[in-house]
């Protein structure tokens, strides 16, 4: 897969495990993407949960998207550093296309919507075809 195909993979597939660094131990939970793009990864959680507090003190992570179909079994592992994006714009874009957090912005505000960017980040994809097969690394993210 090229650059352009993993990003389309990502939007097709916006239910993803992300893993972080609890101290010393590691955290993974299944996550929502809001998208994929040459402008970075973009998703987001509440400023109360603890995955917040993780990507403040360790803003490294792995992403995993699969594909669930088992005939084409694809796995699509994006390793980079995210940032907090406080732009007022996008945490109201996000709301709009996300109406499950409506309720929750009516009652608390946008201050607690933490929007995660990953813009550093490099790409391996995994197939049944190519289990054996030695990585690939494809470059995502720069900026």
């Amino acid at each position: 897969m090229n650059k352009r195909e993993i990003f389309e993979f990502l939007n097709a597939h916006p239910m993803f495990h992300l893993a972080t660094v609890e101290e010393d131990r590691p955290r993974v939970r299944g996550m929502l993407l809001y998208r994929a793009d040459e402008n970075g990864i973009i998703f987001n959680t509440g400023k109360v949960k603890d995955l917040h507090k993780q990507l403040t003190e360790n803003p490294h992570v792995e992403m995993c998207f699969t594909d669930t179909n088992f005939e084409s079994l694809r796995q699509v592992r994006v390793s980079g550093t995210v940032e907090l994006v406080e732009d007022l714009d996008l945490k109201k874009e996000i709301i709009g296309k996300r109406e499950f957090l409506k309720p929750w912005i009516e009652q608390v505000g946008y201050e607690p919507l933490a929007v995660y960017r990953m813009r550093k980040a490099t790409a391996t994809v995994w197939t049944l075809a190519t289990n054996f097969a030695s990585k690939e690394f494809i470059e995502l993210l720069n900026a």
